[in-house]
């Protein structure tokens, strides 16, 4: 049995690299991210067969439930979700921080990862063997922009 593995996140960075590290182990892996460009060149540095690309907004419902209906659809199953998906505001003083940009941060970083959680506990319940693994990636930074 193929093990399937979910990286949200998954064009750039440290999600990329989990996407890498899970392929080499056996996995084929769904990378996933808003920016299509950058998941193309992503999905080119894999084997063939290896991985897909899908761009996903993991802050939108419908989106998510699409993208774990196609997962089920195609491998039947998903082993490992790794939420990766994130972003942050734009450095400054905390009194000009829009109330938009912090619901924006909110809305990716924790509802994303509440949406895909939901979705994948959902799908890993009724596959068999059931069960598989959640991986939720905060951010520790080492500078807070809201210093006084």
């Amino acid at each position: 049995m193929n093990k399937i593995a979910l990286v949200t996140g998954g064009g750039s960075g440290i999600g990329l690299s989990a996407a890498k590290a899970l392929a080499a182990t056996g996995f084929t892996v769904v990378i996933t991210g808003r920016n299509l460009h950058k998941l193309e060149q992503a999905l080119a540095q894999f084997p063939a067969g290896q991985a897909v690309a899908r761009q996903l907004d993991v802050t939108n419902p419908q989106s998510v439930e699409a993208l774990f209906t196609e997962i089920k659809t195609t491998f039947g199953r998903l082993d490992v979700l790794f939420n990766n998906a994130g972003t942050n505001v734009k450095e400054g003083p905390i009194e000009q921080l829009a109330v938009e940009d912090w619901l924006a941060v909110i809305n990716t970083n924790l509802t994303g990862a509440f949406l895909c959680t939901r979705a994948a506990v959902g799908l890993m319940k009724k596959q068999n063997p059931m069960g598989g693994r959640i991986i939720n990636n905060g951010a520790l930074l080492n500078k807070s922009n809201f210093c006084l």
